[in-house]
């Protein structure tokens, strides 16, 4: 194994955790696995991980030499791509992960033209709503919308989206138009809640706390359920205006309070970062953003 393929194995052993998983997914014996990282330690001079019978952690080195792995090994992958096509030529697998709705309405409708642009990369799309260790879980990618949570990854801005409150023409019919924050108390609400909370409704513009718990007979940590439930009549909803935006453009749904919107909620495209972007990796990124940025209100706002 010449050291490149050595810098290769070190990076496998570090993102899936052990000796015995990188053996797995390459197909070898962990002995072999074994003898080749201790040969690039010899070659390097240095022990790059600490193990015991139960756990393996990098030494001070060894997250130099991983860090410094992830730059040469994706230069050099570029570097193939350039000359084995005479010009950057973005091929490959990309896992991706996206909300489940999110993906539906937005992602998967436009990938063929992104498949006819770049012919030789491969998507896979994990959908979910779940914050996913990219690294430990293998994901290039992850596209996020809403606030993030403090977190390792870089983020690039790619769109924000308007919060609305909407509700269908027959239930508005029948319970009237909410005209300023409070008056959502009256009325039956659809309830977003993540983890069995509900979650608050933001608003701007107003005096006094600028946020309301909704309260109703049908709550919900699922968006599709949400849409299902606003569409057939059951109340109010406050939510990201991509989630809507086709209702609210036919006229299915009707944007009420729109005088208390809150600022809008970015959407945001995730990678690990110390890492080099790989090449199919960026023009999959730059494609989402270019599909957000030519939907606009009541969608998205472009970054």
């Amino acid at each position: 194994m010449d050291r490149l393929d050595a810098l290769k194995l070190f990076i496998r052993i570090v993102e899936s955790g052990s000796f015995a998983a990188a053996a797995r997914d390459i197909g070898v014996g962990q002995p072999a696995v074994s003898k080749q990282i201790a040969s690039l330690e010899r070659y390097l001079g240095a022990q790059l991980v600490r193990r015991t019978s139960r756990s393996m952690t990098l030494t001070e080195t060894g997250q130099s030499v991983y860090e410094a792995g992830l730059r040469i090994v994706g230069d050099f992958s570029e570097l193939e791509a350039s000359v084995g096509h005479g010009q950057m030529s973005p091929s490959g697998l990309i896992r991706v992960t996206v909300p489940p709705v999110f993906g539906r309405l937005y992602i998967v409708p436009r990938l063929p033209a992104f498949f006819a642009r770049y012919p030789q990369v491969c998507v896979d799309l994990s959908a979910t709503e779940r914050n996913v260790n990219l690294v430990e879980e293998g994901f290039d990618l992850s596209i996020k919308s809403g606030p993030l949570a403090d977190s390792s990854m870089h983020a690039r801005h790619l769109a924000s989206s308007p919060v609305v409150v909407v509700a269908t023409p027959e239930y508005l019919d029948k319970h009237g138009r909410p005209e300023r924050p409070h008056e959502i108390e009256r009325h039956a609400c659809v309830v977003f809640a993540p983890m069995r909370e509900p979650r608050a409704w933001r608003f701007g513009n107003i005096e006094g706390p600028g946020q309301y718990v909704p309260s109703g007979n049908f709550r919900t940590g699922d968006a599709e359920q949400i849409r299902a439930a606003v569409l057939a009549h059951m109340g109010l909803v406050q939510a990201p205006g991509w989630l809507f935006a086709a209702e609210i453009a036919s006229g299915a749904v009707v944007s009420v309070l729109e005088d208390f919107a809150p600022p809008p909620l970015p959407v945001h495209g995730l990678h690990p970062s110390g890492r080099r972007l790989p090449n199919k990796t960026r023009v999959f990124l730059d494609f989402v953003a270019e599909v957000l940025a030519a939907d606009p209100r009541p969608a998205f706002v472009t970054a």
